[in-house]
């Protein structure tokens, strides 16, 4: 999936709050296990709402199909903390093009989003080799600009919409990101 367009900077890494660093961390970590697994990175969301986090497959024919798609499922995510959208692409440097891991997110209520992202290639065997750690890419998207905070939505509306079928959170306290 290489179709998307992020803000490269070559400014400081801004101050991400912490639950967006998080869930970005994760989501690469997670898609970065896939990979080296031999799996395939279908585009994906993690969104944080309470102490859960759920994730959410994004397929598509076409970059803009998968985009699109994750575009409605965050935008409507009303009482998420934070989220990420994590997808196999690629970044283009100094030195040409690079294979990444990327997963941009935002938080309710702010105008821009970051992105950050493993970059990788195939050694001579073929296996993938990861750099140590993730790289900053820039400022992106923010799916959740219209959103207002978590805060600001009852506990009652939120376990209504999220919390009654558990079945998409993941399990696993230990792996996911705190709020």
């Amino acid at each position: 999936m290489a179709d998307r367009v992020v803000e490269s900077s070559d400014v400081q890494v801004p101050e991400i709050p912490e639950i967006l660093e998080k869930v970005l961390l994760f989501s690469l970590e997670e898609a970065k296990e896939k990979m080296l697994q031999g799996e395939d990175v279908i585009p994906y969301t993690a969104l944080v709402v309470k102490d859960n986090l759920f994730i959410e497959n994004h397929p598509g024919e076409t970059a803009e199909e998968c985009f699109n798609f994750a575009r409605h499922t965050v935008q409507n995510a009303r009482g998420a903390d934070a989220y990420a959208l994590c997808y196999d692409g690629y970044v283009e440097i100094d030195d040409g093009t690079k294979d990444a891991l990327i997963a941009e997110g935002g938080v309710p209520g702010e105008d821009e989003g970051y992105a950050v992202g493993f970059l990788y290639e195939a050694d001579e065997d073929g296996a993938l080799v990861f750099e140590e750690e993730p790289a900053y890419i820039g400022e992106a998207p923010n799916f959740m600009v219209a959103l207002k905070s978590a805060d600001a939505y009852d506990d009652d509306e939120i376990d209504e919409k999220y919390l009654d079928d558990e079945d998409d959170a993941v399990e696993d306290d230990a792996e996911k990101p705190e709020a």
